[in-house]
């Protein structure tokens, strides 16, 4: 018997959050079924079944691929990989998607300070953790409890480094528990313009511009789970040639 812990955030309509991640669902109470079922089906009422209240139906309204816990795909970060064609959601291979877990927890790091590659092994090294090939990571930084505007402005985030190290272990799909891979991008922004330094901006995602991998954002309960000793099923959905899609990401335990 499997225990499955959702790592998944509810699509749902939070007013605290800012406008361009606001979810819209319309949702169409089982009455309304009745109206389609008399006038386009052409049913007689006399013919409903019994007790047959209709059914319920829903549509989301609003909502971007990268809203909520989404997976990005390759084509995200840039339209090419080491000057190949990068990868839409729709071409991302489903065995990259489904894999052995491995938790590191960067939940010490205080916001806007960065991820490092010593950061990475330190952890793995405290947990006896070694990566290989087809792993799934996921950096916990318990941003998750973080709401409106605090989720998008804080948080710590990866480096360039970071990024590029755990791909050169064979790790294809990584992913974090606060609204972005990167630094806050505000925060980016400002560090930027400080320093006039041109290649800090989005520096983690920027790594796919010569490293194919894909990476999920804004993961839930990561705190919940050991560093190691279970799988992770992330498939998104099948939609031509976006960057990205919404996914139901859960770790798996056999018991």
């Amino acid at each position: 018997m499997a225990r499955i812990v959702d790592l998944s955030k509810t699509i749902e309509y939070k007013k605290e959050d800012p406008w361009f991640m606001r979810i819209k669902v319309k949702h169409k109470p089982h009455r309304k079924a009745f109206m389609l079922i008399r006038y386009f089906l052409k049913l007689p009422t006399k013919l409903f079944p019994k007790d047959f209240v209709g059914w319920a139906d829903d549509a989301i309204k609003k909502m971007g691929v990268h809203s909520s816990t989404h997976i990005d795909a390759p084509w995200h970060y840039s339209p090419t990989v080491a000057g190949q064609p990068a990868k839409t959601i729709d071409q991302v291979p489903l065995d990259w998607c489904y894999g052995d877990g491995v938790v590191i927890d960067m939940s010490h790091k205080p916001d806007f300070e960065e991820i490092t590659v010593d950061d990475l092994k330190a952890d793995l090294q405290k947990n006896g953790v070694m990566l290989t090939s087809g792993n799934i990571v996921l950096i916990r930084t318990d941003r998750d409890k973080f709401k409106g505007a605090d989720f998008v402005d804080k948080g710590t985030g990866m480096s360039k480094e970071a990024t590029e190290w755990l791909i050169d272990q064979g790790i294809k799909v990584m992913g974090i528990d606060q609204w972005g891979w990167d630094l806050p991008l505000r925060y980016l922004v400002n560090e930027a313009k400080r320093t006039n330094n041109p290649d800090l901006f989005w520096q983690a995602h920027l790594v796919g511009k010569d490293k194919e991998y894909c990476h999920m954002e804004q993961l839930t309960n990561l705190s919940v789970l050991p560093a190691k000793g279970f799988k992770v099923a992330v498939f998104p959905l099948k939609i031509k040639g976006a960057s990205a899609s919404p996914a139901r990401v859960v770790a798996i335990f056999d018991e």
